[in-house]
Order: structure tokens, then sequence, then C-alpha cells
């Protein structure tokens, strides 16, 4: 049976490719939600990593490991050299072979199969992969959809997995010192609902709701990740958000630069 982070791999994936096929040459050269990017340059990164990540997967199947740094670099380097409407085209089949072949495994091989990746981190089992995946698909696929929907949002099946694992991600979105000094903060999230803490000291970390927290964050829950992983301008904020207490949005925001 398929895992639950595959099927939302899946539908965020169908998602965005639907709405890459009808795109204009000229869309694929807008700037995307990503400060340093086009959208071809996103569907690059994209395409590139949904080949990385295959290769990944063959090699935990067929034994031979992860992918090589000269492996990845050619990678890289042959995406970097497509013409944007290659590069579109290009990531709907990379995507989909990659998507393909973890829907393909039969159940003793999604229980078994680890997978080793390309920088040091223990192998992955096939859910915690396809999650691993997810959080980077999820969040440029809203680099590209903001570029034509100025509200848009993450959704609500991506929102749900990647909110628990949010966490482990702040030790390199976050720049704790950017905010000047130590504070504690007290976070509700919405759509799903969550309440936690958040500290930032000499790091950013998810800790237990603060009894008397400098302030307190209420949001939904898309925005809360799209907050710390940087897609957090104003005019993408929707009105619902709300902070209260001794930090400002403005600054919270130089907390979570992006990446």
């Amino acid at each position: 049976m398929t895992d639950q982070a595959t099927k939302t791999l899946r539908s965020t994936f169908d998602e965005l490719a639907a709405q890459v096929r009808a795109f204009a040459p000229e869309d694929l050269v807008r700037q995307s939600g990503a400060s340093d990017w086009d959208v071809s340059q996103v569907l690059s990164h994209l395409g590139s990593g949904a080949e990385i990540n295959l290769a990944a997967l063959e090699g935990a199947i067929n034994g031979t490991g992860a992918p090589e740094i000269d492996t990845i670099r050619a990678i890289w380097a042959r995406w970097d050299a497509m013409s944007p409407a290659e590069r579109a085209n290009a990531f709907l089949d990379a995507n989909e072979s990659h998507i393909a072949r973890l829907e393909g495994l039969d159940p003793g091989t999604r229980e078994s199969l680890r997978i080793a990746l390309w920088f040091p981190i223990d192998p992955l089992d096939v859910e915690t992969f396809a999650k691993f995946r997810l959080s980077e698909l999820a969040l440029h696929a809203w680099d590209v959809q903001v570029t034509f929907d100025q509200a848009a949002g993450l959704r609500p099946d991506a929102t749900d997995i990647l909110l628990d694992r949010i966490g482990g991600m702040l030790g390199w979105t976050a720049k704790p010192d950017r905010l000047g000094r130590a504070a504690t903060l007290a976070v509700h999230v919405t759509a799903p609902e969550r309440s936690f803490g958040l500290a930032i000291g000499e790091q950013a970390e998810i800790v237990d709701v603060p009894a008397e927290p400098d302030a307190v964050l209420t949001a939904p829950a898309e925005w809360w990740l799209r907050l710390v992983t940087g897609r957090h301008a104003p005019e993408h904020t929707p009105p619902v958000v709300e902070l209260t207490g001794s930090i400002t949005l403005a600054e919270l925001r130089q907390v979570f630069p992006g990446f």
C-alpha cells in the first residue's frame, strides 16, 4: 500500500504539472517566488532534484548506493544548459519517473528498503524519503504558483505532513542572531490545529508552549511553513495572521530570510 507521503507527492506534482503544461513561453521566464530564479529555473531545480532522488532510490534497490557528487554536478550542469522550454518538459518527465518508481514498489521492498542520500545522514525508509522530497516539491511548487496567484498557499495535504517535520529544518533556515535578542513565542496554527513554542536564542527550535512568551503568533499552518522557509512577504501574508507582544512580523521575517 502506497504511503501517504507518496500519495501527496503525486497530488502535488499533478497539480503543478497541469499548470506547467498550460504555460506560454513568456510564463517560463517570469520572476518566480524564489528571488534568484525565474519560473524555468525553479522547474530546473525540481527536475534535477527528481533525477537525483531517483538515482538514490535506484542505488538503494540495486545496492550501488547514493549518486556521487560528480554525478550530481553533471546533472545540475545539464539542466542549467537547457532552454526554459526544455526545462519545463524535462521537469514533467523527471518527476513522473521518480514518483511512478516510488508508487511501483512492492510491499516488501517498501517495508525493508533503506535509501542512502548524497550527504551525511542515516539512510531513510521509503516513507521518510518521500517526505524529504515532498518538502522540496511543495515549497518550490509555491514559488511557481505564487508567480501567477499572489494569494497562493501550500496544499493542505502537504501542509499536514510537513508541519510536524519543520522543526528539523530550523537549523539551516533560521538566522536567530538577526533578532538581536533571545525571545520565545507561543505559536497557534490552524488547518491543522497545533500549538507549540518557538525559542529564538543561539539557535531557533521548537519547544513546548512557553508559560510567559514574549509574543503570540496565530496563523494558518501553511503560512507558518512559509514563514520559516522565507516565503512570507507582506503581499503573501493572509490578513488572519496575527502577532502580538514584543516582536514584530518584520523582525520575525528577518529571522527566516529564506533559501
